[in-house]
């Protein structure tokens, strides 16, 4: 495919980019065996793992996951948030006071204050467009490591931020989820790794090994107190707790790895996704716990002594005689020295 070279004027050379294409494998919609679980966040921006589907069906675990958290950045991003609300708060104030009674000073006020708007509009536009690229960049980087075929992500369209508060609310609904989205599907087609978008139903609900329904906790030293951000399995053959986002995505890679066979890609966007979730392959999306090596005592216990021990020259000391100017000799400080030097009984010579 042509493609017309684009000049650059740098310095008195005038240079031209002339675009480079090279070929990429094709993502697939189905026969995945590793899968990365990406699951959104509020602070944790995003929580992805990897599993395997063995060659019996059975899901594996591969590792415990990672996280990628942005806490100072979107922290910035809502500081530029309320102060852009202020700002056209402001505005629109001056607009009122302009439309009631014409005023160049005002007119002034007003043009100053919507030119702050605009500033601070870019600085929100640039600093989501650098934190999309850098969340989706370490997606893409988990899915090449854990040599994943395939990215599972939630339906954004499922997803509603309700019943958490007004500032919460707020924060979840300003998100850069579909920027994240976007950049994760240029990214990863470069590597050949399909992004299949599964339905958000449920993925923090139940426990990806048992599929007990959880009970949300605020924090794991507050096993009382009604939250959302820790998970308790009820199960007494279970009793798993962690952190609601690390089953989430196990749960996500799960349900798309059995779903697998549903998949299909939207003719307008061209983007796969799983639209339904099948309650019969839905039970089958069930982690697997993967045995642990035999760490059972087999002989006595190696006695530890409590006194460390002493260290050694790594090069033998010379022996004995020696002058004034030579080495320590091996041993303790020669004793045969029976008066100090001047110096230390601070004599004057």
């Amino acid at each position: 495919m042509g493609c017309l070279p684009t000049l650059r004027v740098t310095g008195r050379q005038v240079r031209a980019d002339v675009a480079y294409t090279h070929a990429v494998p094709k993502a697939q919609r189905t026969g995945h065996m590793v899968a990365l679980g990406v699951d959104w966040g509020l602070n944790t921006l995003l929580c992805a793992g990897a599993l395997r589907r063995e060659a019996d069906g059975r899901i594996t675990g591969l590792g415990s996951g990672g996280q990628f958290r942005a806490a100072g950045v979107l922290a910035k991003q809502h500081r530029l948030r309320r102060h852009s609300e202020r700002l056209r708060a402001k505005a629109d104030h001056y607009q009122r006071l302009i439309d009631g009674r014409p005023d160049e000073h005002l007119q002034a006020k007003h043009e100053v204050l919507r030119d702050e708007i605009r500033h601070v509009s870019e600085r929100r536009a640039n600093l989501n467009q650098a934190l999309a690229w850098a969340a989706a960049r370490w997606a893409v980087d988990q899915a090449i490591a854990a040599a994943a075929t395939v990215i599972y992500v939630e339906d954004l369209r499922s997803m509603e931020a309700r019943g958490m508060g007004a500032t919460l609310n707020t924060r979840l609904s300003q998100q850069v989820r579909g920027q994240i989205s976007d950049r994760m599907r240029h990214l990863a087609a470069e590597a050949g790794v399909a992004v299949v978008t599964v339905p958000a139903r449920n993925t923090s609900k139940h426990r990806p090994h048992c599929l007990t329904p959880l009970r949300h906790r605020k924090a794991p030293d507050q096993p009382t107190v009604a939250g959302w951000k820790w998970a308790i399995c009820p199960n007494p053959s279970c009793r798993w707790q962690g952190d609601r986002d690390n089953g989430a995505w196990r749960r996500i890679a799960a349900r798309g790895l059995t779903h697998q066979t549903t998949t299909i890609t939207d003719k307008t966007s061209g983007q796969m996704m799983i639209r339904a979730v099948v309650d019969t392959l839905e039970a089958s999306a069930v982690i697997t716990r993967t045995s642990r090596r035999d760490r059972s005592k087999t002989g006595p216990t190696r006695p530890n002594t409590s006194r460390p021990a002493p260290k050694r020259r790594r090069a033998p000391s010379p022996t004995r005689p020696h002058s004034q100017a030579g080495k320590r000799p091996e041993g303790h400080a020669p004793t045969d020295r029976t008066r100090l030097p001047r110096a230390a009984h601070g004599t004057r010579a």
